[in-house]
Formats: structure tokens, sequence, C-alpha cells
């Protein structure tokens, strides 16, 4: 085999460190700030108020689009519409020329997000979307702007200038593209009376719609997952049920299913430590708890966390009683946890 080239055998070139000082990074950061405030001490409230108001009593969908970053913008503002139940979508501009244009109907609303208000793509997708008797809505910061001009109406969202030093790369334009946009879908959220169970079905996986919605009787354990016992029972002759189970602690009932009380594998230590051998003879109705924390079945599971880490100390389970007393389930922490609560 022949030699490698030379320069396979030259050593790579040591690598640059770059570095920055807290000054420089505390003065982006405060320049920043100064350009979102320019933005909200000149936003037109009254054009922004008769853009919520149209978008609130539009009858169809709500689509937004934008190119670059401004349609990241307007794609992550049509997902929070959509999560607080407003009809809405994000429309390609490059897609809905080929084809995804025909989604749009004369009951719907295109709000068109720019900065310039001069992007090509947006402009050729204006004559295809009013053809189709759409309203559409302009948002951009550039006044007198082409996308303004051949729109239903515009907002101008005030930038003084980018962050970037060449006041190029698009960072204070898309802040407040977002900030506009999340607002007012906050605002209409507020105008429709959303209520936090709704808001919770619309996020059925997330740690807020579970707390939400799921109740006791979703997450806990009942019938032959139950450590039950009678108060009769020797302690000695129940631990299997009480190891066996993954509660840690036996729930004592009477013939009828009604709760006597607990006994918890703490109660069988300190049980043990003090009696010694005489904890052979002890049944569990004379070591058990009768005054336990319980919860009813339709009780919001969050609400059974919050009991279990209520004062005077932290529990680990709550038996599910119903009005009458009865034992129908168990929910522990380690069941609300493995939920997602």
């Amino acid at each position: 085999m022949g030699s490698l080239p030379p320069s396979l055998d030259l050593p790579s070139p040591p690598k640059e460190e770059y570095r920055i000082d807290e000054n420089t990074l505390v003065n982006f950061f405060k320049s920043q700030q100064n350009h979102l405030n320019y933005f909200f001490r000149n936003i037109d409230l009254s054009q922004t108020l008769s853009f919520t108001r149209t978008l609130l009593n539009t009858h169809g969908v709500i689509f937004f689009t934008g190119v670059g970053k401004s349609g990241f913008v307007a794609n992550k503002i049509s997902q929070t519409f959509v999560s607080l139940s407003i009809r809405a979508s994000f429309l390609s501009p490059v897609d809905a020329l080929h084809g995804d244009i025909g989604i749009v109907s004369n009951r719907d609303v295109v709000v068109l997000f720019s900065k310039s208000g001069s992007t090509e793509e947006l402009l050729r997708l204006i004559p295809c979307a009013r053809a189709k008797g759409a309203y559409l809505i302009a948002v951009t910061s550039v006044e007198g702007s082409a996308l303004a001009a051949t729109c239903d109406m515009n907002v101008n969202l005030p930038l003084e200038r980018e962050l970037c030093p060449f006041d190029l790369a698009p960072v204070t334009s898309t802040a407040i593209q977002m900030v506009f946009g999340d607002t007012v879908a906050i605002a209409m959220m507020e105008a429709r009376n959303l209520t936090k169970e709704e808001y919770a079905a619309n996020h059925p996986a997330g740690r807020i719609g579970k707390s939400l919605i799921f109740k006791v009787k979703d997450v806990m354990k009942k019938q032959d997952e139950l450590p039950v016992c009678r108060e009769g029972d020797l302690i000695m002759d129940q631990l299997v049920e009480l190891t066996s189970k993954g509660c840690g602690c036996l729930l004592v009932i009477d013939e009828e299913h009604h709760l006597i009380g607990t006994f918890t594998d703490g109660d069988l230590r300190r049980t043990l430590k003090a009696s010694k051998e005489g904890i052979f003879k002890l049944t569990v109705g004379e070591m058990c708890n009768r005054s336990p924390r319980t919860i009813g079945p339709e009780a919001m599971a969050v609400e059974a966390m919050q009991k279990m880490e209520s004062p005077p100390s932290p529990v680990q389970f709550l038996p599910v009683i119903d009005h009458h007393n009865a034992l129908i389930g168990i929910v522990t922490l380690h069941g609300l946890v493995s939920a997602g609560l």
C-alpha cells in the first residue's frame, strides 16, 4: 500500500476558544428588553382590538402563515390557539400553492406574518386565498408594505430594530410576533370563558391536564389488589398480605366491608420493637390506626396527593371509601407519581 497523502498526516489545528464577558451578555439582555419595551409603548391597541374581534367572531378556521422564522412563529401561535379550543391551523405558503389552499373557505381568516411585508411567497398566496373568499390579515413591522396594501386588514407591530448588531437576524421581530399572537390568544380564551376543565381536556397527557382530569377512582387500586384483613387476624398471619400487595399497609375491615383502620409496615416495626416475642399473640385490630386519613372516589387525584403531604406528617397511601364508609379502593403516592401527577 502507498503512504497516506501528506495532508492527512498533519496534526489538527488547535480549536479556537470563544469567550464572552458578563457585561456584554447583560447589555444584550438589556438591549432586547428596551426593544421589547419600544414595541409595548408604540403598539396600536385599537388596531389590535379590531384584529382580536375579527378572529373572535370568525365562523370558520383561523389560518396562520409565514415564511422562515416568521413561519415558525405562525405555527407556534396556531398551536396555542388550538390548545385553547379555538379552531386554527398553520398553512404553509409553499404547500398552499401546491394544493393545500383547497382547505381554505370563505368562512376562514388567513393571518400572514411577515416582518418586511414583502415576502414573495406570501404575496403569491394572496390572490389564491382571496379567490377562496377568505378574509386576509397582514401582520407586519413595515408601514406601507406590499402585503399590507393587498390584505383586508393590517396590524403593524412596532419594531425599533433587531438585537443583531447588523440589524439583520430576526430575533426581536420574531419575539414581538410571538408576544403579540399569544397575548391575543389568551384574550380570546378569556372572552370565550374557557374553563380549567376544558383546557385540561386539551392536554390529557400533560401534568396540567392530568391534575385537572384524573379523579381518585381513575388511579386507585381496587378489589383483589387491596391488602385487606379483619381486626381479629393475628399480625404475624398477615405478613404476606402486608408485603405482597405493594401498598405498605393493611386495610382493616369488618364483615360489611366498612373500614375500621389501617396497619402499616411502619406500625409493624414499631410493634416488633415494643412487644418483641409478644407480637405473635397480637391482632391487627389491637395495633391498627383507627383514625386514618381517607378520601372519596370522586375527589381529584391531585387532592389526594395534597392530602397525603399535609401535616402533621406525610403518608404514602389513602384508603378510598364511599359515603357509607365502605372500602372500595386505595390510592398510593407511588400510583399517583406513576400516573404522571
